[in-house]
């Protein structure tokens, strides 16, 4: 009786600290995903520019995601939003939470636009020729339109 009481004593000891580990890393990734998201609206207004990776000469889209993961999260991202759509995890619509990569089809391709999820149904990107790095609204008919789907990237470990 001794021995089953002891065992259940370190079984649950062990289930207790491994759940204590979880929230610790949730609120590592919350805290890096705070970072990201605010650094990359500390960007808004950065012009655009074709091949573009710096807030000094401007931005294209997968330039700024690539940017804000690298500065903010220390995370690498190639350079392309269809390359970028390979990396993390797939997310559904419904699932999305701040942070999170938002892919679109801008120019009858797909996977041919990435943004960063804000939450809200808001996402941040740099957008075309001319513009600037602004955040706009997925529930506008351009961006419902064009949506081809989302994906997590690890962070935190």
């Amino acid at each position: 009786m001794r021995c089953i009481l002891l065992l259940s004593v370190l079984l649950l000891g062990a289930c207790s600290t491994t759940k204590d580990h979880a929230p610790a890393h949730d609120s590592n990734r919350a805290a890096i995903v705070k970072k990201l998201t605010a650094y990359a609206q500390s960007l808004i207004g950065a012009p655009y520019k074709y091949g573009g990776s710096s807030p000094r000469t401007g931005f294209d889209c997968s330039g700024f995601v690539g940017h804000v993961f690298g500065y903010a999260a220390d995370v690498s991202l190639p350079h392309g939003a269809e390359q970028i759509s390979r990396h993390g995890l797939p997310v559904k619509s419904s699932q999305l939470r701040e942070g999170d990569l938002v892919f679109y089809d801008t120019n009858n391709q797909a996977y041919s636009h990435v943004g960063i999820y804000l939450g809200n149904d808001r996402f941040i990107h740099a957008p075309s020729n001319g513009g600037s790095v602004r955040v706009e609204d997925m529930k506008m008919d351009y961006w419902k339109k064009h949506y081809n789907g989302a994906r997590r990237i690890t962070l935190g470990r």
